[in-house]
């Protein structure tokens, strides 16, 4: 068997999406040596020195956008921002890029999704804040303007590195918001309602395509194993228009209903969705369908039958 990952070369970040080896290529790629190394250690006292020039650097820039307000304007937020920033550019400076300084990026880029910040807006506070970091360098080395240009130029590409890891924190972040309101959404435009014991009502709205319809299928057979359908009433009311691909999957729905012990009846199909699946040739023989939601309630009572009275428990005398 296969020996486990240790700590250090387990991946790291959200969804494990940096590892070791994917650091150290983003270093080799952006031009980092151990001559880039030695700049930055010789100017790190100068960088810690003004350390809360920069930091200011870079919220002054966003203060003159609108857009920037929702974190401006958070105390708690701006607290942990101005820290984090700070912890930021001690990192960079002190030479050493690992499995925690790649966590501590992510860790920002956390809070700037938190305030909403646009990535755009980031990015040119980012680019204040090595403005502020090149003129403090260039002044301290204004007797070898070469020197001191070769030593920001070694700052800038770590800078460039932090860049990209920060940005795909907060890309990584926003992609994972947008799935969770993806999923959100999906399950709440379809939900199956009981009616009562044995009795489900899916009621479809809005458009309905291939992607759709499989979330549909999924969380209906979920639903009958749930309540123990007996009868499904889909009502089609609220769709307009249905194509090949979704019409077959909704047959494919009705068959693994079947096979779930439930009887599914559609209802509401409108003129024009019903002249498109009999163009498109769709199998109607399979589909058990009434005119409206009030008539497949209806039939749906008829083939459960009456409603089982509930029996209370009484305790029993002693």
């Amino acid at each position: 068997m296969a020996d486990q990952a240790t700590d250090a070369e387990a991946p790291f970040g959200p969804a494990g999406l940096f590892g070791p080896a994917d650091l150290e290529r983003r270093l080799r790629s952006g031009g980092v040596g151990p001559e880039d190394r030695a700049g930055i250690g010789e100017i790190k006292d100068e960088v810690l020195k003004h350390l809360d020039e920069h930091v200011a650097a870079f919220f002054e820039h966003l203060a003159s956008f609108p857009e920037a307000q929702a974190l401006l304007r958070r105390p708690d937020l701006m607290e942990e921002a101005r820290r984090l920033e700070r912890d930021h550019l001690v990192a960079m400076a002190s030479g050493t890029y690992d499995r925690d300084y790649v966590e501590q990026r992510f860790r920002l880029g956390r809070l700037y999704n938190r305030a909403q910040l646009d990535v755009a807006l980031f990015m040119g506070a980012f680019h204040a804040q090595m403005s502020s970091i090149g003129r403090r360098i260039m002044q301290r080395y204004a007797k070898d303007a070469v020197g001191g240009f070769a030593r920001f130029s070694a700052f800038k590409k770590i800078a460039f590195v932090d860049l990209g890891i920060v940005v795909d924190a907060m890309m990584t972040e926003r992609e994972g918001t947008i799935r969770r309101q993806q999923q959100a959404i999906l399950e709440l435009s379809t939900p199956a309602l009981q009616v009562r014991e044995r009795l489900l009502i899916l009621p479809i709205i809005g458009l309905l395509d291939t992607f759709r319809a499989k979330q549909l299928t999924d969380g209906l057979l979920k639903a009958i194993r749930a309540h123990r359908a007996k009868v499904v009433v889909m009502d089609l009311t609220g769709v307009s228009t249905v194509d090949s691909k979704v019409a077959n999957h909704l047959i494919q729905t009705v068959a693994a209903a079947r096979l779930m012990g439930a009887t599914v009846i559609v209802t509401g199909l409108s003129s024009d969705v019903a002249q498109s699946l009999v163009t498109l040739g769709v199998d109607l023989s399979r589909l058990n369908t009434i005119g409206d939601l009030q008539g497949g309630i209806e039939e749906a009572e008829r083939i459960l039958g009456p409603a089982s009275p509930r029996i209370e428990r009484r305790p029993a005398v002693g």
